[in-house]
């Protein structure tokens, strides 16, 4: 075994209904001014209420930024941060899927630290300090509340990432009732996310890949396998709800630290560039990357199959290309549109997206194959 290094969140808390009393578990870390950063959609929802309320009955002061959308641009975090600073913040709650996440956390970066944005774009450039956070993820899908990475759009519809463990939260709180209302195609694309996430984990060629990232990709195949097709057949269900959170956090963890690779640098200009949601573009680019990675490596997917899809387990021959065949057959029970061309995708606009992912070389570099710019645009057309 090589060493590694392994970061995750400092606390957790899993359980029913612990959004609602926020204040009780996470005021002392906030202090007396908590900005809460959401989206629209959450805050219509009263899904933050319970959590405002309990802050306010505790005397905290509380403001809420509810204007995070998918994908969030530079835009849309400076206005967040600014908000913070006009408050005058001392703690910042991150509530609702991982674009709100990932906004909190380079908010509270922002307002914790004079470091300017453009100096943490990249991998271990954010110094903080920051102001403490918390966050309190609304999907199982993204595992943005134990990742030290954030994505924001920025110029040219680009795609540019923060990876730092400075950005980690002090507390991530899974509360699986925020995620019993659900539509099943949110459900879907963003618990295929996961799954990307373990899958990528596991088979990542980055130097720190270690036993710890493997164990939890493959605990969350096995949690996220189970239980995704209930969850989008019963939204209501709350011990595959339960499940499917877990299973997103443990995905989380696997790749916080043994990153993610080519299917996530494809996928990036799905959604910059057509704002197709992430888990989505994910599963859109997914079965084809892999088929591309086990040209070179036919047995690279065998030990993680049966994780996901525990009737594999029988199948001593080609494993790798049934998972990835069991892997297109899930989407297509879930209902995800299977091709580019069924987003809206025009073909002519391949070429730019083969550029644009090529710029992700941060990601690339774990894939286990070497991905060119040609092959990138091979890959599109096979999933176009």
């Amino acid at each position: 075994m090589t060493g590694f290094q392994f970061n995750t969140t400092k606390s957790l808390i899993c359980r029913l209904g612990a959004a609602t009393d926020l204040a009780a578990s996470a005021g002392a870390i906030l202090g007396q001014r908590v900005l809460i950063i959401t989206d629209p959609g959450i805050r219509a929802l009263g899904l933050i209420d319970g959590a405002v309320e309990s802050f306010v009955a505790a005397g905290r002061e509380v403001s809420v930024f509810d204007q995070v959308e998918a994908d969030p641009s530079r835009s849309t975090l400076m206005a967040a941060a600014s908000a913070g600073r006009s408050f005058g913040a001392t703690g910042v709650v991150g509530f609702g899927g991982g674009s709100s996440l990932d906004v909190a956390k380079l908010a509270a970066l922002l307002l914790g630290s004079d470091q300017p944005l453009d100096e943490a774009w990249g991998v271990g450039n954010a110094k903080g300090p920051r102001l403490p956070l918390v966050l309190v993820p609304t999907t199982a899908g993204t595992g943005s509340e134990v990742t030290p990475v954030s994505i924001i759009t920025v110029e040219n519809d680009e795609k540019r990432g923060v990876s730092s463990a400075v950005i980690l939260p002090d507390l991530a709180v899974l509360d699986a009732g925020l995620t019993l209302g659900l539509p099943p195609a949110i459900t879907a694309a963003t618990g295929m996310d996961a799954m990307v996430h373990a899958i990528e984990a596991f088979a990542s060629k980055s130097p720190n890949n270690n036993p710890l990232s493997r164990m939890l990709a493959r605990e969350a195949l096995r949690l996220l396998g189970a239980n995704i097709e209930t969850v989008c057949q019963d939204g209501s269900n709350r011990q595959a709800r339960e499940a499917m959170l877990l299973g997103s956090m443990f995905a989380g963890q696997a790749f916080a630290n043994s990153p993610v690779a080519a299917v996530h640098a494809l996928a990036y200009p799905i959604g910059g560039i057509f704002h197709v949601p992430h888990g989505l573009s994910n599963a859109l680019v997914l079965p084809h990357v892999l088929r591309f990675n086990a040209e070179a490596q036919p047995k690279l997917y065998d030990e993680i199959a049966a994780d996901a899809f525990p009737s594999l387990a029988d199948v001593e021959q080609g494993r790798t290309s049934a998972f990835i065949d069991a892997l297109v057959s899930l989407a297509a029970r879930l209902k995800l549109p299977p091709r580019l061309r069924d987003v809206g995708i025009p073909e002519e606009a391949l070429p730019r997206m083969a550029a644009d992912a090529m710029k992700q070389q941060r990601l690339l570099v774990n894939n286990p194959r070497v991905v060119t710019e040609i092959d990138a645009l091979a890959i599109y057309r096979s999933a176009w």
